[in-house]
């Protein structure tokens, strides 16, 4: 990995653990409100992920683990089975909060898997521990990442995203957004256009909040303008998250991802996904087979807490979407970078 010196700077994270209790920043909240939610018991912190409370796959796995914790600091347990029979009842609320997002899965196995594999008795700290190293460990992978995704950027891109990959989904730093830091610091990045991402506006409300905070200069598009800022030639990238990749480069990501990548595909710009390695389901290979959450129609029906329909119309809400590989430039991981992932797969980064 190249060395070059640069800050890391300590960003906003949306967890925090204390003793037994695991604090999530509402992300339902924001940018108006910055409130904090407390859970104490894994059907907590399921409840809170299923919410939206935190979202964005690698916080979402990093707040599993932690709710697996909790199963620990809820009920005392006095030997090993005792702990392993607690971690396996939780896993049931857990599992099912959200499908597509894979480090969800990976998270609650890694925990049952150091659990298992561990000599102690008392399974609380061997658990609590690897929440954290789980936490440590993606904001690690992030600034990898965020370098690696950066160093592809021309100098003064002008780059767009989708939905939000940044400090706020993940560790505290950031994927989509965490290559976003990085270029802007080191001259990559002149300016940021920002989708709204309908229908819960991670965009508008997220990712500006976060660009605003350190002042990287942003302006907000609906997602329906890119096709004309690419026609126009004001898009020099595109780099979004992801929340599910196949072993064969097919990715799932916020719905509105897809049509991006035509968009860039016809107007020959870049469209770079940038994702730890935790998000690669290497079970799946097409992109037929990744489940797809579909969410309230009120996600839809509604807008600010107002209708925006008639209450006899039908809604439709998956909440992804599926991009062909033949339509990425590349996948940047922590472990490196995949270029054209519809001939390569994702195996040059499995590590094995």
């Amino acid at each position: 990995m190249p060395q070059d010196s640069w800050e890391v700077i300590e960003l906003f994270s949306p967890l925090r653990f204390e003793e037994g209790v695991l604090q999530l920043l509402d992300q339902r909240g924001l940018p108006e409100r910055e409130e904090w939610v407390e859970c104490r018991t894994p059907h907590q912190v399921a409840q809170a992920i299923k919410e939206m409370v935190v979202r964005g796959a690698p916080a979402i796995g990093i707040a599993a683990a932690f709710g697996m914790a909790l199963a620990l600091w809820e009920t005392e347990t006095h030997s090993k089975e005792e702990g392993l029979k607690a971690l396996k009842a939780s896993k049931v609320p857990l599992a099912s909060s959200r499908p597509t997002a894979v480090n969800l899965f990976w998270a609650i196995e890694r925990v049952m898997r150091a659990a298992e594999g561990s000599e102690e008795a008392n399974l609380r700290e061997v658990v609590t521990r690897e929440a954290f190293r789980i936490w440590e460990e993606d904001k690690e992978q992030n600034l990898r990442i965020g370098e690696y995704g950066g160093r592809l950027l021309k100098p003064g891109s002008r780059v767009l995203t989708h939905c939000n990959a940044g400090a706020l989904a993940t560790g505290g730093y950031g994927t989509a957004l965490g290559v976003i830091r990085w270029g802007f610091a080191n001259g990559k990045v002149a300016k940021v256009w920002v989708d709204e991402t309908r229908p819960l506006l991670q965009g508008a409300r997220l990712t500006a909040w976060e660009l605003a905070k350190e002042e990287i200069p942003h302006t907000l598009i609906t997602d329906n303008m890119a096709g004309w800022l690419m026609q126009r030639g004001e898009v020099d990238a595109v780099v979004v998250g992801a929340d599910r990749i196949t072993s064969q480069g097919f990715v799932a990501n916020k719905i509105g991802t897809y049509p991006l990548a035509v968009l860039a595909s016809h107007h020959g710009i870049p469209f770079y996904v940038a994702a730890p390695t935790s998000t690669i389901d290497w079970e799946m290979k097409e992109g037929w087979e990744i489940p797809i959450e579909e969410r309230d129609s009120k996600e839809v029906s509604r807008c600010g807490g107002s209708p925006i329909t008639t209450p006899q119309t039908s809604i439709y809400n998956p909440a992804f979407d599926v991009t062909p590989p033949q339509l990425i430039t590349a996948i940047v991981t922590e472990k490196g970078v995949v270029f054209n992932p519809a001939s390569s797969g994702m195996h040059q980064v499995r590590g094995e």
